[in-house]
């Protein structure tokens, strides 16, 4: 059933301390909203519970890229085409750049936005697992002033996070820290455009001679939310890729990631697909380490 839109109301703070005056008021009343594309389509359907909607798409201060003391900072307005188009993210943080040209259609790329796409936290969304591999601190603002976390630890369920209601994102870092890297990303969906993912992985990867030094992995829909696959990157840190060691490495790292997915069957895909998937995309990255 559609939702009745003279049952909502929409307001837009003039400016940001005003909108967080409004939160710190009254917690739980308002629902920010940016872009709007993942809201407008619960709208649209009536799954849309908020009936007070607080405008910060005009606020010019959270749409920002920039380099700063070895990170690349990215605002929380910062749309996915911003991303795309961005020549410092293609050249540091390419992973993040092929992400963000699968966030939707263009047009949802012109409006979607990175604090939006975090904060609707769906363990299936495209750009969660690159920023976990890639090290990102996440900033949240409130009237009381600001905090900084891992990104690691601010998806804690299905759309639970540790976002107060009285806090907005303000922005994203990820350290400059991997040239030299190997870099891997594959998504898997009914189509390869418009499609939420059946499973998702990116990786990054250090080797040293035939051996991994280091090895960073995030997914989507392995779990009820974004994760890195720390179990799997603990069994494959060391490991070799020498082709007499290739084949026992590879049944590791599989076996380890077996172990801490804990995919659910919906109408996109089965448990058991995404497991075989995610395994099978894990040791494509392994092999391509190992040429």
């Amino acid at each position: 059933m559609r939702s009745d839109v003279t049952e909502y109301e929409l307001s837009a703070p003039a400016t940001l301390q005003e909108m967080l005056s409004l939160l710190a008021a009254e917690p739980g009343k308002y629902t920010p909203i940016a872009g709007g594309t993942e809201l407008m389509v619960a709208l649209g359907v009536g799954r849309l519970q908020s009936r007070s909607l607080l405008s910060l798409q005009h606020f010019q201060e959270l749409r920002f890229l920039r380099e700063e003391d070895g990170h690349v900072v990215i605002g929380a307005n910062t749309t996915f085409t911003d991303l795309r188009r961005s020549a410092l993210i293609a050249e540091h943080l390419p992973l993040l750049a092929q992400s963000a040209s699968w966030t939707g259609a263009i047009a949802n790329q012109n409006r979607g936005t990175l604090g939006g796409n975090i904060v609707n936290a769906s363990p299936a969304a495209d750009n969660p697992p690159v920023l976990l591999v890639y090290g990102a601190s996440i900033t949240l603002i409130s009237a009381s002033g600001m905090r900084t976390l891992d990104y690691n630890d601010f998806h804690l369920g299905y759309k639970k996070t540790q976002l107060r209601a009285d806090e907005l994102v303000h922005s994203v870092r990820i350290p400059l820290a991997y040239q030299g890297y190997r870099q891997y990303i594959r998504k898997v969906g009914t189509r390869n455009a418009l499609a939420i993912s059946k499973i998702a992985l990116a990786g990054i990867a250090r080797t040293e001679g035939t051996r991994i030094a280091e090895i960073r992995l995030g997914a989507a829909s392995l779990t009820d939310r974004p994760i890195r696959c720390l179990a799997a990157e603990k069994a494959l840190t060391g490991a070799s890729l020498a082709a007499d060691s290739l084949e026992a490495t590879l049944q590791a790292g599989r076996a380890a990631l077996a172990m801490e997915a804990k995919p659910i069957d919906d109408i996109r895909s089965t448990a058991r697909y995404r497991s075989a998937v995610a395994e099978n995309l894990l040791e494509e990255f392994l092999r391509s380490l190992a040429e």
